[in-house]
This record gives structure tokens, sequence and C-alpha cells, in this order.
């Protein structure tokens, strides 16, 4: 984990929320979900505020708006699934522009969304200020196992090197002439992956070896131990605590 490594989600900036140090943000981060996961489906407004808490956030953050919608396209299945429940849910029904559609399956579908929605954006917040360094950093900090760690760190470094291995390729079959157009053409294909197999596994074998002949136990150095300062962690939770404020109004109400 000596060397940064740049993401699609990841934008550049030196906003207080870009600077401060990973395992603050994974907490807020957990915090909130926790707190919106938490909150009754009937307290409306209450996922209004969030939003907007959120929309904060993003302005703080100096992330652009639509930066975030886009990349909110994601739960687009989940959307799918959470507009079929008002016609699927058993239950009383109501009648909307006409339709008769289910009030529990109209009050799940409004959980799914808004709570969802929510997760999704203040994880796609997380990730638009945090390099993937920082966050296998981070949660290094937060004690979560080593070997968990180490291979999420080897998947996200590697994934792009057998990525650029699947294009070269695809390159090298396109300047033969070769076209996947149907079915007689799986089993060159299905060639290309068997490759593509071997070839990632002996990759694997020599970074393994390199690894031990420099003195790899099991263990990577740590070689950058970042501490949070008091105010670090109080900006950090400015947002969770909000939303808790928030969240208790919402059951009292």
């Amino acid at each position: 984990m000596g060397a940064g490594h740049a993401h699609r989600l990841y934008r550049h900036g030196r906003s207080p929320v870009h600077t401060l140090p990973a395992h603050c943000k994974l907490i807020a981060v957990l915090c909130f979900v926790l707190i919106v996961v938490s909150t009754p489906r009937e307290a409306v407004w209450a996922f209004g505020v969030y939003a907007v808490l959120l929309a904060g956030v993003t302005a703080a953050a100096r992330i652009p708006a639509g930066f975030v919608l886009k990349r909110l396209l994601v739960e687009i299945p989940f959307v799918a699934f959470a507009l079929l429940m008002p016609f699927v849910v058993p239950g009383e029904r109501t009648e909307v522009l006409g339709v008769a559609l289910s009030v529990p399956g109209l009050w799940g579908a409004w959980n799914i969304l808004a709570k969802g929605t929510l997760g999704v954006a203040a994880s796609v917040l997380l990730a638009s200020t945090t390099e993937l360094r920082s966050l296998l950093l981070g949660l290094q900090r937060l004690r979560l196992p080593s070997l968990l760690v180490q291979i999420a760190s080897f998947m996200i470094r590697y994934g792009d090197v057998i990525a650029d291995e699947m294009r070269r390729m695809s390159v090298a079959r396109r300047s033969r002439g070769f076209e996947a157009r149907g079915v007689r053409h799986w089993g060159v294909l299905a060639k290309s992956a068997g490759a593509l197999f071997i070839r990632s596994y002996e990759r694997g074998e020599r970074v393994h070896l390199a690894m031990v002949s420099r003195g790899y136990t099991g263990t990577m150095p740590v070689l950058e131990d970042v501490r949070a300062t008091r105010a670090q962690w109080t900006y950090a939770a400015a947002l969770p605590v909000a939303a808790l404020a928030v969240c208790l109004l919402g059951w009292n109400l």
C-alpha cells in the first residue's frame, strides 16, 4: 500500500472533507447509514433532512451535484425492485391515479428508495473524497483483520492489471480479423478466458515469490500511520450527530 492508486469515483480536491483522515470518514459514514436505517419510514420529513445534510457535505467537499447524481445510477436495479412492490405486496389497497396499489407495498417501496438512496449517496461522497490507498490505511487503522486488508489491496491493484490484459487480448483478436458475432465464436472467447486465467495465476505466483524474496512474512509494513486530532474527529462527527438528532425526533414526533 505504499503507492497511490486513483479510481474513477475519486475527485481530487483540497476541501476540509478531503483532508479528513480516512478512518474518521469511514466511522462517520457507517454511523450515518445505521442511523438512517433506524429511522421509522413514516417520518418522511426526516429523510428530507438527511438529504439536506448530505447536500451540505457535498457543498463542503466542493463536489458537483451532477457528479454524485450520475453515480447514484448504480442503484437502478433496487429502484426497479421497489417500484414493483406496490403491485405485488398483499394487503390493504388504495387507488393512485386510478390504479389499485398496495399500501404496505407503497410504504415498503418508499422505505427502500429513501434509505437506499441516502446510503448510496453517502458511500459515493466517501469514495469521491478519499483515495483507495487512504481507505485501505483507514481500515487498517480501525483494526480490520490484516489479511482482509491485504486481499482488498491486491484486488484493487491487480484488477486493473487483469483488465489491461483483457484489452490487449481483445486488440490482438481484432488485429487478426476476429469479431465475435454469434454462438459459433464462443469457443474462441472461452479459450481467451482460459488463457487469461492462466496468465493471471502465473502472474500472482511471480508476485508472491517476489514479495517473499523481499522479506514478506504475511503482514504488510505500515508506511504511514495517520492519526486524527480531536478537531478532526469533531468535524467528522457533525454529520452522524445531526442525523441522530433527526432520528430521535422522528421516533418521538
